[in-house]
């Protein structure tokens, strides 16, 4: 299986895609499928989000590096548009009042789908247009990468335990 865990800023060689939603980019422990079918564990410190477009290596079972850029899925969102700015940032400002993850586009916001929140921006006058797009939520204030990716070298994302349960969407929760 190939263990992903370091992030680099560049390859010549990118042998595979990692199409993931964005709760499952934010998983420090994940198993997870290429593109292609393959198999892979992926390793990140805890609180690391994976980015679209980011690229992580690892290590396979013959010990040959390789490279996989990460992929935003689609997935289902809402799509907030304003009349104009003003009401467009009183919207972010009541989405962030109640801790709502939100991506931040130009002239738009977009949050998961949440039909309660829809109610809210609707009655600020907001166009809420449901929609399956890549969800790339603001990572915050104090967040590490704010989606600017200012790593300057290969950065290791996680060492790898030798005896780790890799979590697999769908899994039931063992305790």
């Amino acid at each position: 299986m190939l263990i992903l865990n370091t992030k680099v800023e560049h390859a010549d060689l990118i042998e595979g895609e990692l199409i993931l939603p964005y709760d499952l980019r934010e998983k420090s422990r994940l198993r997870a499928t290429l593109s292609s079918g393959e198999e892979v564990g992926v390793f990140t410190v805890r609180g690391t989000v994976l980015r679209h477009g980011d690229l992580i290596k690892g290590a396979d079972d013959s010990g040959r590096q390789r490279v996989v850029k990460v992929l935003a899925a689609a997935e289902t969102t809402y799509r907030i548009e304003c009349q104009n700015p003003h009401d467009l940032l009183r919207c972010a400002f009541h989405l962030g009042n109640r801790h709502t993850q939100a991506h931040v586009g130009e002239g738009f916001l977009r949050i998961r789908k949440d039909p309660v929140l829809r109610e809210m921006l609707e009655g600020l006058q907001a166009k809420v247009t449901e929609e399956l797009a890549a969800f790339e939520p603001e990572s915050g204030a104090y967040g590490h990468d704010s989606g600017g990716h200012h790593h300057h070298h290969d950065s290791l994302l996680a060492p790898v335990p030798l005896r780790q349960k890799i979590h697999r969407p769908g899994d039931a929760d063992s305790n």
